[in-house]
């Protein structure tokens, strides 16, 4: 079985079209129709989970994932974490409390936000453990062994934890990386990068910094995520480079 990362949501923090039907510029086709940012890797049986977003519901069914190992998470903004108690039959299936990774700031919040996950309450039993993230780490499953890098990313006032696993990096939501951890984008194969509009933002790229980020740190192919309402699939793959590529809801990377 050939390992695979798949991008479950690319949409910024409201999807398209939002819930009003508002679509901006985007044309009424499938490539446009954008969930939550959501991701997940599956190596053998391993199966990664990164992030929780609203939609995590529609976004495992519609991908066919019937099992999940463990979470890691970016950081604490709920179109990150909403969808945090649809988790709870992977705890009844597999009989034991789900693992999830994150910052110290992100546990923290999530704890404080989701207590029911952690804490037993009026009889319902917990069904996550936290782990707290500080350097890099591996998760292992029977014979299998993933390791992940993860280290800090500017989001507007917050930091947000990026993740490289397997020559694949994932930057979901982003306005800047420090000099110092371009060390660990070095050789990729994948860059999976924040790119929310065509103007500024104050948290997220804006399409022009993505693309000099992106000649900067010269991965072999980079995917635009967290798109917005400017941003129409179609129009975006016509003007970027051929190693450049916007995503959509669904795509899957083998390696």
């Amino acid at each position: 079985m050939k390992n695979k990362f798949t991008i479950l949501g690319c949409g910024s923090s409201l999807g398209s079209p939002w819930i009003t039907n508002y679509r901006g510029n985007l044309r009424g086709t499938s490539k446009n129709l954008r969930t939550r940012c959501c991701a997940h890797i599956q190596k053998g049986n391993l199966s990664v989970l990164i992030d929780t977003s609203p939609d995590i519901k529609q976004q495992f069914l519609k991908n066919k994932i019937r099992n999940l190992d463990c979470i890691l998470y970016t950081h604490e903004h709920a179109d990150q974490t909403a969808g945090i108690f649809e988790m709870r039959p992977f705890y009844w299936k597999n009989k034991s409390k789900i693992p999830i990774y994150g910052s110290p700031k992100t546990i923290q919040a999530l704890k404080s936000s989701y207590s029911f996950c952690f804490v037993e309450k009026h009889g319902y039993k917990p069904i996550m453990k936290a782990k707290v993230i500080k350097k890099n780490f591996f998760i292992f499953k029977n014979n299998i062994k993933l390791f992940v890098k993860a280290f800090d990313v500017n989001h507007g006032l917050i930091k947000s934890t990026a993740y490289v696993i397997d020559k694949i990096a994932y930057i979901s939501d982003c306005n800047g990386i420090p000099v110092k951890n371009f060390k660990h984008l070095k050789n990729l194969n994948y860059l999976i990068l924040d790119c929310l509009k065509i103007d500024k933002h104050p948290s997220h790229f804006s399409l022009a910094q993505a693309l000099n980020l992106i000649n900067l740190i010269k991965p072999k192919k980079a995917i635009l995520t967290n798109l917005h309402t400017d941003l129409d699939y179609y129009e975006l793959k016509k003007k970027l480079p051929r190693n450049i590529i916007p995503a959509y809801d669904g795509l899957s990377l083998s390696y």
